[in-house]
């Protein structure tokens, strides 16, 4: 076996054992005084092997969820005694965006015969704001509504939504659907569903809209305050809660 190998399989065990909350496994082969850069704080690092011990507990607690812990690739590169290598990995919940990879890189040296895991950095991109996704359902919310499609209004809608809509609370995907179709159905001509200049924020998987929505339906147009929250799902952004308002005179 070759170096390369064997950095490999020693990787490759150590995801199997993160995986499987196994932590005598995943505490193998590391050294006493390494550093770990993790995910969560502290800035500075997590250094030596019982601080490293202790971050585990609860990362095997969140996996119990139905996490997964899996590598996407992974690259090695070994010199006589000092080798590296850099990975991709799925952490995350089904309900989570695949596109979201957990990089890794890890350093290791060769000590009494044994490659040794000295350093780990563990990180997620920093996430680019949500606006233009966000963005782009609320237009095709638009295009949707003008063209009388029910079924494309009610696909970026999840299954537990809560509607606060303007003539009564509403909850669930199915309940929503129905006073769509009832609002569709209510006038003969096209009905048109703008809303200008929405803002936008966003951090990690949730992203909240507020605006002033425009409809125009027989000729009349009307406004209404709008909140809305959405979750980043394996599918895309799903509207999880909405919040519709006139203000009282």
């Amino acid at each position: 076996m070759t170096d390369e190998q064997a950095i490999r399989t020693l990787i490759e065990t150590w995801v199997a054992a993160v995986h499987a909350g196994d932590l005598d496994t995943v505490l193998a082969h590391h050294a006493p005084d390494l550093v770990m850069f993790d995910v969560p704080p502290p800035y500075d690092g997590v250094r030596g092997l019982d601080a490293y011990r202790d971050t585990w507990p609860g990362f095997f607690e969140w996996q119990k969820s139905g996490a997964s812990f899996e590598l996407e690739s992974l690259d090695v590169t070994a010199g006589a005694d000092v080798a590296f290598a850099f990975a991709l990995l799925h952490c995350r919940t089904g309900d989570d965006d695949p596109r979201q990879l957990l990089r890794l890189t890890i350093g290791l040296r060769k000590i009494d015969g044994q490659w040794t895991v000295t350093h780990e950095h563990h990180s997620f991109p920093h996430e680019d704001s949500a606006a233009p996704e966000i963005t782009a359902v609320l237009d095709r919310w638009s295009a949707d509504t003008t063209a009388g499609d029910l079924d494309a209004l009610m696909e970026p809608v999840a299954e537990n939504v809560v509607s606060y809509e303007i003539d009564g609370n509403y909850t669930g995907k199915q309940a929503v659907r129905e006073v769509c179709a009832a609002g569709l159905a209510s006038s003969p001509d096209p009905i048109t569903f703008t809303v200008p200049d929405p803002t936008i924020e966003s951090a990690d998987n949730l992203a909240v809209a507020w605006s002033v929505d425009h409809v125009t339906a027989d000729g009349t147009e009307t406004t209404s305050r709008a909140t809305r929250v959405f979750r980043r799902t394996a599918t895309g952004w799903q509207l999880i809660h909405q919040h519709l308002s006139y203000p009282a005179s």
